[in-house]
């Protein structure tokens, strides 16, 4: 049966409970991974060009899931069936919390778009690292995407993410540290070059992991240039572009809460990220998101400066095979322009120095 076939149904239901159904349905794997494996068989594209070493971590494919899909590691081993190269958990908070009050996720089918005001709804730090004591090391690279508790005090901000390192750096390959949701009132305060400096530099000085950053598509440029410049500075291994926006222009009906994700995120995402690679290409490894649902777009972000993608919102409007569709997509577009790897198509539209990752495929 067709994604197109059923997405009317899925959209019956309200976006949160339809996300609780696809984690249930996940949670099955164990039982009988053989009703399962066929959507790896399917999605999962196994091609030496679209490999990747970053970190020193292999990537069989450039194509993330973005946190916010799996906020408790309970569907990592979806990620494969996905057809995903790797992933986030998260985000994680040291302390559990429920997050915001219902409603909190809304879609908007005719944007391709969805809005959503969370808030880290999660299960905590304790319980979260259990589950993935149970499966790490996984098959694929695994990010944990880190916050601080909505009642943290800015003065204790970097103790609540000091303490998620401690407790996740045996049971994750890289951390996001996210000080850009909009849905945690004064996490983006944090966004300021000093912090994010001494945030960095502390995180590494506890972990051998990769430490990356994300940002917000909302800042302005000048204050990109300057948190960028103070997280090169603290030592940071990667940045991301994007999280979510609260620009809501972006389409003509949104709900006034949360941030916006999807389609309409495209332009200013890519803009981000082209801001950001003129300041830390070659420098460190780029991650973009936020708008990405078709192997064009993938080429043009890694074109643009990106190594790795994430995408979440088109999971909802394309269907579980987007994925795949991407990774296939993109071989014919190596081919096309003449790369023997993804890695040589990193940054081709700048006239930089090459970034600091290797190709697995020679």
């Amino acid at each position: 049966m067709r994604f197109e076939q059923i997405r009317g149904l899925i959209y019956k239901l309200d976006p949160e409970t339809a996300h609780n159904l696809t984690e249930k349905i996940f949670g099955l794997y164990d039982l009988c991974p053989r009703l399962f494996n066929w959507m790896a068989e399917r999605n999962f594209v196994l091609d030496p060009r679209l490999e990747q070493t970053i970190w020193g971590i292999k990537f069989l494919n450039p194509v993330g899931v973005a946190a916010g899909f799996d906020k408790n590691g309970t569907m990592v081993k979806s990620f494969p069936l996905l057809g995903f190269g790797w992933g986030e958990v998260g985000a994680i908070t040291p302390r559990p919390q429920s997050g915001n009050p219902k409603p909190r996720v809304w879609r908007f089918p005719e944007w391709e778009a969805v809005q959503n005001s969370f808030g880290f709804n999660n299960d905590g730090v304790a319980v979260i690292k259990e589950r993935l004591k149970k499966i790490y090391p996984f098959v694929l690279p695994i990010g944990a995407n880190i916050g601080k508790n909505k009642d943290t005090p800015e003065e204790r901000a970097v103790e609540d993410y000091l303490q998620l390192v401690e407790e996740l750096k045996g049971v994750a390959d890289l951390f996001v540290v996210n000080i850009s949701s909009p849905n945690t009132p004064g996490l983006r305060d944090l966004l300021r070059p000093e912090f994010v400096s001494q945030l960095v530099e502390r995180l590494k000085g506890v972990t051998d992991r990769p430490i990356l950053l994300k940002l917000s598509p909302d800042m302005a440029p000048e204050k990109v240039e300057e948190v960028v410049e103070g997280a090169l500075a603290g030592g940071v291994d990667g940045l991301i572009m994007t999280n979510t926006t609260v620009d809501y222009s972006v389409i003509p009906t949104p709900i006034k809460k949360g941030g916006i994700s999807g389609k309409p995120l495209k332009e200013k995402s890519y803009r981000m990220l082209k801001l950001v690679a003129q300041l830390a290409f070659g420098k460190v490894p780029l991650v973009a998101v936020g708008g990405i649902d078709s192997a064009e777009e993938a080429y043009q972000r890694i074109r643009a400066g990106a190594s790795l993608l994430q995408l979440y919102t088109p999971l909802i409007f394309k269907g579980p095979g987007i994925v795949g569709e991407i990774n296939r997509g993109l071989i014919k577009l190596l081919e096309r322009d003449g790369f023997n790897s993804i890695s040589e198509a990193v940054g081709a539209d700048l006239k930089l120095p090459s970034p600091t990752t290797e190709s697995s495929s020679g």
